[in-house]
């Protein structure tokens, strides 16, 4: 991302955002609510668009609609709060339409990476079942491997356990650090601190807009360097 700007209306949401996410690396973007990191998150995929700057995945730029982005689309993998899967489909349906839809492989090739895929998130054997019948944890892990399916280049996390009770945070965290030790190219907005601190290369700090601090987890936590950031962590750590 180079001087990437965003505004909604007057309010300017996405202020001089350069961010460099290198293959491989976990980056997780903490601050508190409404300083923009889901939006951030969001425009990496357009679903958002931004004002000016720009915006480029393994060198090529993001495209602005259409079929070029749709294929651009398939290489970013997204994960959000809420499960967004599809109700009526089963579990395998859910995992198997992108691969099939967009990057054309056979039924059989689909279901067969399906099924590796849901046994690696640990719910192989749900895989006839509705998203109703499972979960919120479950569900979460099913949004997961659907993103992973399409084999991204990149997987997004927007805030993808903020919805689920405590004790389903775990094994969806759980499975998010199985895939960073796998070397998998993450950006992850979150408030699980411990995730932040255990999985993550780098820790962004956003604040009104802007990425204030930039720097490797165990610095941030010890010694984080603005004001901004200490007043956070201090209010998150003291419970």
């Amino acid at each position: 991302m180079r001087d990437v700007q965003k505004w909604f209306g007057k309010l300017h949401v996405l202020q001089d955002i350069d961010l460099t996410v290198k293959r491989g690396e976990v980056v997780v973007v903490i601050g508190p609510s409404g300083s923009g990191k889901s939006t951030l998150c969001r425009t990496i995929n357009r679903l958002e668009t931004i004002d000016s700057g720009e915006i480029l995945i393994d060198g090529e730029r993001l495209p602005e609609e259409g079929k070029a982005l749709a294929h651009h689309r398939a290489d970013v993998g997204m994960v959000f709060q809420s499960f967004n899967l599809f109700a009526h489909k089963t579990i395998l349906e859910n995992v198997t339409l992108g691969p099939i839809k967009v990057r054309k492989k056979s039924k059989a090739e689909a279901e067969k990476r399906a099924h590796e895929l849901l046994d690696r998130v640990g719910i192989a054997h749900q895989a006839e079942k509705y998203p109703a019948q499972l979960s919120g944890g479950q569900q979460q892990r099913v949004a997961i491997a659907r993103a992973l399916a399409m084999d991204p280049k990149v997987m997004l996390f927007d805030e993808p356990t903020s919805a689920l009770d405590p004790e389903m945070i775990k094994e969806v965290l759980d499975v998010m650090v199985e895939l960073a030790e796998g070397g998998m190219t993450m950006i992850v907005v979150t408030h699980e601190m411990g995730f932040a601190r255990t999985a993550a290369h780098r820790v962004c700090f956003m604040a009104d807009g802007a990425i204030v601090e930039e720097t490797d987890p165990e610095s941030f936590f010890t010694n984080p360097q603005s004001d901004r950031a200490k007043d956070f962590l201090g209010k998150i750590l003291k419970h």
